[in-house]
């Protein structure tokens, strides 16, 4: 559907006038979040994540970038409720990412602590979420095609079906992927073409690239220098490449990587993450993604690492769930996106 087609994003998201607070028979009070509650926000996610067998934890540096970004609104968009001995029982936020400009999106995440499960407030928390992101998306000034968007792993059947009672319906498939170290892929040289280490000085063209090589991919959105900084926080420069073409000096392709050292203990083997690769366009078709692929892997086990971890759309147009397997990488886990599409 083309935008000159669209009724006003006003009218399509629907929002209400105020978002449904849960009710008060659910024994809990509600606030916003502020930067001072992360300590117990990251102590609540870790029980969540520890009591559904999620594959990740947490960290509260990483909860603390929730609250990061000028174009969050923490005092709107975040709500958590508190028990009568004032522990953190459950929490839910709405984001947006200021560069869309392909199709406006909010994201949703929440959770409930274990022992608070099974009276309906992750229900209430849906609903909540789903009033708020509406209003986010008539506010955002943006006449585009609109999503709300929720990401679940495979194994939580709970949330998968919560998500789906309240309307939203899978959209996306997601596979995480790894590869054993005590073998490296054979990478042949790229004529023209020079895999070299990630630095700070390349890190804005390596921005631009991605908003480039990405550009073909469902549902991805350009990112702004802020947002990329914030994405960026968690990758380890010594574990990140870039290709760059020798005549022009341009950024043909880049694997930036992630040291995700609080998840190690929960897979049982340490690993270096891959947590974006992309090759632009021109420069497709040339065996660059595998060279930065092997020129990472060799810089994981150079550091002890035990594997080489990655996440992959199965429907990626580049062929890369392909690529990985082909070079030995095989399924761990999975997870959806459901959405909305408004």
């Amino acid at each position: 559907m083309t935008n000159e087609l669209l009724r006003p994003i006003a009218e399509r998201a629907a929002p209400p006038q105020v978002p449904p607070l849960p009710p008060e028979s659910l024994g809990l009070s509600w606030r916003a979040l502020t930067a001072a509650d992360a300590p117990a926000l990251a102590e609540l996610c870790a029980s969540i994540e520890a009591a559904d067998d999620a594959p990740y934890r947490t960290t509260l540096d990483e909860t603390l970038e929730r609250f990061e970004g000028d174009w969050k609104q923490p005092a709107l968009d975040t709500l958590a409720g508190f028990d009568a001995e004032g522990r953190m029982a459950a929490y839910a936020q709405v984001t947006t990412n200021p560069g869309d400009a392909g199709a406006v999106r909010v994201f949703l995440d929440g959770g409930v602590r274990p022992d608070a499960r099974g009276r309906g407030v992750g229900r209430a928390l849906v609903a909540w979420m789903d009033g708020r992101a509406r209003q986010l998306l008539a506010s955002s000034g943006k006449e585009l095609p609109a999503r709300l968007v929720v990401y679940l792993e495979d194994a939580h059947e709970g949330a998968r079906a919560l998500f789906a009672a309240a309307g939203f319906t899978p959209a996306r498939y997601y596979t995480d992927m790894r590869r054993p170290l005590a073998d490296l892929p054979t990478a042949t040289p790229v004529e023209g073409v020079t895999v070299a280490p990630w630095t700070p000085e390349l890190d804005d063209a390596v921005r631009r690239a991605h908003n480039e090589a990405f550009a073909d991919h469902w549902g991805s959105e350009p990112l702004t220098v802020e947002a990329w900084a914030l994405r960026s926080r968690t990758h380890a420069p010594s574990w990140s490449r870039v290709a760059v073409d020798d005549a022009t000096g341009e950024v043909a392709g880049y694997l930036l990587s992630a040291r995700y050292e609080q998840d190690w203990p929960v897979a049982g083997y340490t690993f270096g993450y891959t947590s974006v690769l992309g090759v632009r366009r021109p420069w497709r078709g040339r065996g660059i993604a595998v060279a930065l692929l092997a020129s990472a892997m060799a810089a994981y086990r150079q550091d002890g690492m035990e594997f080489a971890r990655l996440g992959v759309d199965t429907a990626n147009p580049s062929g890369a769930h392909g690529l990985y397997s082909s070079l030995g990488y095989e399924v761990d886990h999975g997870s959806v996106m459901y959405t909305i599409e408004i």
